[in-house]
């Protein structure tokens, strides 16, 4: 279990975080590459025609962002606040967790070079090689909030 899951402070903030910005679906449909998706993004296994009630799709949600949190924390090597590890989550959640772990915003906080890790993040804002504006948000909303967790 991860410590996004162990905090309620922290799972909360993701659930609105990736919720916010994936919105809710119960009923499958392509994302804007092409990839079947339900609920809250979620893609793994999906089907079109499948469907899926609110309360599985925020239980889901819940099981896949301790999924996620798990990953981002095996692979960051550094303290992070809630605020910096909920933003990395939900970058991961969206480029999935190998990419997140080779990014340039998770080597550089590694390095150390936390301010630069949060605003590295902003890169990732292209679907299917697009700049999509829903991206541009979702990225500004996560270096933001990484932003903000850093410390003084």
């Amino acid at each position: 279990m991860s410590r996004l899951r162990k905090s309620g402070y922290a799972a909360a903030l993701a659930v609105a975080l990736v919720g916010g910005f994936e919105g809710l679906r119960t009923t499958a449909y392509l994302d804007a590459v092409g990839v079947p998706t339900i609920c809250y993004g979620e893609t793994k296994g999906v089907h079109l025609g499948q469907r899926s009630s609110k309360p599985q799709c925020d239980a889901l949600l819940l099981k896949r962002l301790d999924e996620f949190a798990t990953e981002v924390e095996a692979c960051i090597h550094r303290p992070m606040s809630d605020k910096t590890e909920v933003a990395f989550t939900s970058l991961a959640y969206n480029i999935g967790p190998a990419a997140f772990c080779n990014s340039t915003a998770a080597r550089l906080y590694n390095q150390g070079n936390l301010e630069a890790s949060c605003e590295a993040m902003e890169a990732f804002n292209k679907a299917g090689g697009r700049v999509l504006f829903g991206l541009v948000k979702r990225r500004s909303a996560e270096s933001n909030l990484c932003l903000q967790g850093l410390p003084d």
